[in-house]
């Protein structure tokens, strides 16, 4: 009978000593595998400040293991597949069983089970412990729903972990959601000071993947100048730190308000720490209400925080597995177009766009109204092709992971399911913009005009979504007043808005 030989594979997105994939490790007999894997970075036209940060994060990670005395095997920039060059390893070195945590995407999931069924081993994948909701917890919650929305599972969350909940078992403040005290503007005058998010000086390792990166995927989107995100541990801790110290007490009531040369406003950027698995949601959770009581913050700040994370984060991770993988196929209105080449550069006239993926272009970050109300929106007016508009937030974002990613995009920026869990599309016209930032200042399009050259093109697609979808949003008591208000257009500029949507439509690279 031959030996027992057990590796532990450890992706890009799982950075944690503590990971259930290393609970039993044996020091003696058991190895390490970390990949870096070229198509990986390719798979997807990705942003250089996303490859840099998932290869410095690992790299890290894995200094972090030598340290520790734990056998690994790091492959630098492999020119196989991970699953490739698993294989390889997996067949030289005769291993038995494989362990690891389920990977955060369906394709290499499935890649994996298979590769394991083909070689004959035995594969063990452990559930990720840095969610509070299993796969099957969240399956079993939505067998008998006759519709999925994030406010009832986010309840049955706060309920189950005691989170926010008084003595009585009644929610914090007599109700569970403040969403209506957080979507303010930012004053007419601008933000005023606002303290910026801890950012962190490449240190070696980090420069010489900066300087590997710039090189190697040169023709990639994106700049490296303002490279400073947390890479590990320790720098993923400070930047929570500092969040709950200096930044939170103005995050709900601004965080949805958008402003030029404004990148991070009160937000955490925690994010990408959380989705490489550097901070523990629990952890930022207890942070977040340590400094409630600590401070007496507003709860609507609070409350809006940690529904973001205790909620929605799961809750698009339920789906995501529940749907996978119908959910990446979907097209609802069956649209077609192209992305428009300026969301690769920012070349375009419309200030919104610009300045989002401007910044985006900059940092790999914006925050979710940006990404939702502005690219998003855009993208579902536009009838650009689900699949491009995905492949394009997978790529762009530092934070981006399929298994947020998807349900964000797909599910909710652009109802490519129908409404498979959210009970609207999210459309707007050029005024809900302007409501919510200054991009309109300046711009050359006026979003209160629907048609014609001077018309900002957001809202002449949104009155055509709207005329072309009449019947959908008619049938629905939370889309009727938006067909209401397309009853007091004239026939006549409701025939001129459709054209000129046409216009545009066919010529999308040119706004």
């Amino acid at each position: 009978m031959k030996p027992t030989k057990k590796l532990v594979l450890i992706l890009g997105d799982q950075l944690d000593l503590q990971s259930a994939a290393l609970r039993d490790f044996d020091f003696k007999n058991d190895k390490v595998l970390m990949v870096e894997s070229v198509p990986e970075a390719q798979y997807v036209w990705s942003h250089k400040a996303k490859i840099a940060l998932f290869l410095s994060a690992m790299r890290h990670f894995a200094s972090k293991l030598k340290e520790l005395h734990y056998s690994l095997t790091y492959i630098q920039q492999s020119p196989l597949s991970i699953v490739a060059t698993l294989k390889e390893k997996i067949v030289r070195d005769q291993i038995t069983d494989l362990i690891c945590i389920e990977p955060g995407e369906w394709r290499l999931k499935q890649q994996i089970e298979e590769l394991a069924k083909e070689l004959s081993i035995s594969l063990e994948m452990r559930s990720d412990d840095h969610f509070y909701c299993t796969h099957q917890e969240f399956a079993q919650w939505a067998a008998d729903k006759k519709e999925l929305r994030l406010e009832y599972f986010y309840r049955l969350m706060r309920k189950t972990h005691h989170i926010l909940i008084d003595a009585d078992g009644n929610p914090e403040g007599g109700q569970w959601n403040f969403d209506q005290d957080n979507r303010k503007p930012y004053p007419k005058k601008g933000p005023g000071l606002i303290d910026a998010p801890v950012l962190f000086e490449p240190d070696a390792i980090t420069k010489e993947v900066l300087q590997f990166v710039n090189e190697t995927y040169a023709t990639h989107p994106g700049s490296l100048n303002d490279f400073r995100w947390p890479v590990s541990r320790e720098q993923a801790l400070e930047a929570l730190h500092y969040f709950v110290e200096y930044r939170l007490r103005n995050f709900g009531v601004f965080q949805d308000a958008m402003w030029t040369d404004t990148p991070f406003g009160w937000h955490s950027i925690l994010s990408s720490s959380l989705n490489l698995k550097l901070l523990n949601p629990r952890e930022v959770i207890d942070a977040v209400l340590d400094a409630w009581k600590k401070y007496s913050l507003d709860l609507s700040t609070v409350e809006g925080f940690i529904r973001q994370i205790l909620g929605w984060r799961e809750f698009v991770r339920g789906m995501y597995y529940l749907d996978m993988p119908k959910m990446a196929e979907d097209n609802y209105y069956g649209h077609q177009r192209k992305l428009p080449a300026w969301y690769w550069s920012g070349k375009t006239h419309m200030a919104c766009m610009k300045d989002a993926i401007g910044q985006t272009l900059q940092y790999g970050y914006a925050h979710h109204i940006q990404r939702l109300m502005v690219t998003g929106n855009f993208a579902l007016l536009a009838e650009i092709l689900p699949s491009e508009v995905c492949d394009w937030y997978l790529a762009i974002y530092v934070d981006a992971i399929e298994w947020v990613e998807l349900p964000n995009t797909a599910g909710m920026a652009l109802f490519a399911n129908g409404g498979r869990f959210t009970s609207k599309p999210y459309i707007a016209s050029g005024a809900y913009i302007k409501r919510m930032s200054n991009y309109c200042g300046d711009c050359q399009y006026k979003p209160d005009v629907r048609f014609g050259d001077a018309a900002c093109p957001i809202t002449t697609l949104y009155w055509n979504f709207l005329i072309k979808h009449r019947e959908q949003f008619e049938a629905s008591p939370r889309t009727r007043l938006m067909t209401a208000n397309l009853r007091r257009i004239s026939l006549e500029d409701q025939d001129a808005i459709v054209e000129h949507a046409k216009h545009l439509l066919t010529h999308l690279d040119d706004l």
